[in-house]
């Protein structure tokens, strides 16, 4: 300031200064603003179990996301079960993701399980809906049993040092990991919230509270930038799967690949016992493909699947060579018992065939079966509708006297007959109980049972 001024106006230019650096205090940063909402805001959707194209999908998300400079890529995330080789890869994959990753899991009741532990860990912000938990009772990490104590423990703990980095990093409580991946540990929203500091960093009934409580909220990222969430106010942008990713989600469910396998088999049956034009084959084979690309993707425990499939044989074979049901019951048994067991659940937990499945597949082949049976056995009982063979157990009148060979009259007909007994007179009714090349063989009607109405037979007939 000049020396020169008067006091007057060093007290103007005083209050200018002061002024202006008022007004840069307050009036936002234009270049900092449009950093903040630029981005977009993008949301992805995590439902069945998580497999790998469960992980291709996300990772096309986190992609679309890093490819856009969003703002912010949110996973709902309501699974159960998910296979943990491929959890365990996208979990750092987020961790050093170019974009906020949020992971939200919802909604209300929804058991995250060992996959969603993963997540939340790995996750630039976590978030739990009420009512909700993550982890497992059983280690959050499984090593191989015939590797030696040192070895175990040094892959354990590079396991919890991953996970302890990954919280810490982002202030979240991390006391809690090392008995996880040892132990098993499950932990619910009240008590992650409620550690000192807590183990995940918000708690929001749904999508829109969510939005609401991220907003101005600074992230770290892998890279050492510093990013700020614009949501308020905003509606994310849900990145949808494909046509084809939409494909591999379906057939990766443990129990979509269990009923395809047993459709396709109950169709090659069919193709076997009725061949006709392929329309049976070409269902069953393209219904085995699909089993088969489900199951590829998914850690089967293969004396389960050899019991699913020894039971699918039996099965069969008590269509082609019956035995009363004893090959459709042992069958039904095995099928039980290795579709209760088809998914390895140490290597994916919360995965596996759902017993309600199984009991419709397994009640319907045997309602199937039971109601063929009945079929075969009435059938059995049934008289011959047509044929030499109805004519059996019908009344007959005879036209030519039975001494023991003359002819009776019987369905609009007249037949060659032999007596089976004692001469029987013109007019006289008899009750047909064989057939011998083309002859009747009949008996005469006792004197007390009476002859119906309906079995008069008109005047004329033709001779057979």
């Amino acid at each position: 300031m000049p020396a020169h001024c008067s006091p007057y106006q060093r007290s103007s230019m005083l209050v200018v200064a002061l002024a202006t650096a008022l007004l840069l205090l307050i009036l936002p940063d234009e270049n900092v603003t449009a950093q903040q909402s630029g981005g977009p805001l993008y949301a992805v959707e995590v439902n069945g179990i998580v497999t790998a194209p469960t992980i291709d999908y996300l990772r096309r998300a986190v992609q679309i996301a890093e490819a856009s400079s969003a703002d912010a890529l949110i996973i709902s995330y309501s699974s159960t079960g998910g296979v943990l080789r491929e959890v365990r890869i996208f979990a750092a994959e987020i961790a050093q993701a170019r974009v906020p990753i949020v992971v939200f899991i919802t909604p209300r009741g929804t058991q995250a399980g060992p996959a969603g532990a993963l997540f939340v860990t790995a996750a630039h912000v976590s978030a739990l809906a009420p009512d909700t938990s993550f982890g497992s009772p059983f280690p959050l990490a499984q090593v191989d049993e015939t590797l030696s104590q040192q070895t175990r423990d040094l892959l354990l703990d590079n396991v919890s040092a991953q996970m302890r980095e990954w919280n810490e990093s982002r202030g979240r409580n991390a006391g809690w990991i090392d008995r996880a991946v040892r132990e098993g540990v499950i932990l619910n929203n009240q008590q992650a919230i409620s550690l000192d500091p807590p183990a995940v960093d918000l708690v929001a009934a749904d999508q829109r509270e969510l939005l609401t409580l991220l907003e101005g909220r600074t992230v770290t990222l892998d890279d050492g930038r510093t990013v700020r969430i614009s949501s308020l106010g905003r509606t994310p942008t849900l990145i949808e799967p494909t046509l084809f990713e939409s494909l591999r989600l379906a057939l990766a469910d443990p129990t979509v690949a269990f009923a395809l396998l047993v459709l396709g088999s109950m169709a090659i049956y069919l193709e076997l016992n009725t061949p006709g034009v392929g329309l049976f084959a070409g269902a069953g084979l393209l219904l085995l493909l699909g089993a088969a690309a489900g199951f590829l993707v998914l850690p089967i425990v293969w004396w389960g699947m050899t019991l699913v499939i020894l039971g699918l044989v039996l099965i069969g074979a008590e269509f082609v060579a019956p035995t009363h049901g004893g090959l459709m019951i042992t069958g039904l048994a095995m099928l039980g018992v290795g579709g209760g067991n088809l998914i390895d659940a140490t290597q994916a937990p919360g995965a596996g065939v759902a017993w309600w499945a199984l009991l419709i597949v397994i009640g319907g082949i045997a309602a199937t079966a039971a109601a063929g049976l009945a079929l075969a056995l009435r059938s059995r009982k049934r008289p011959a509708a047509i044929g030499t063979e109805a004519l059996i157990g019908r009344l007959a009148q005879v036209r030519r006297r039975l001494d023991p060979r003359g002819m009776v009259f019987v369905e609009g007909a007249l037949w060659q007959a032999i007596s089976e007994s004692e001469t029987v007179e013109v007019g006289d009714w008899v009750r047909v109980v064989a057939v011998h090349n083309l002859q009747l063989i009949v008996r005469p009607l006792e004197s007390e049972e009476p002859v119906p109405r309906e079995a008069q037979p008109p005047s004329g007939g033709r001779v057979v």
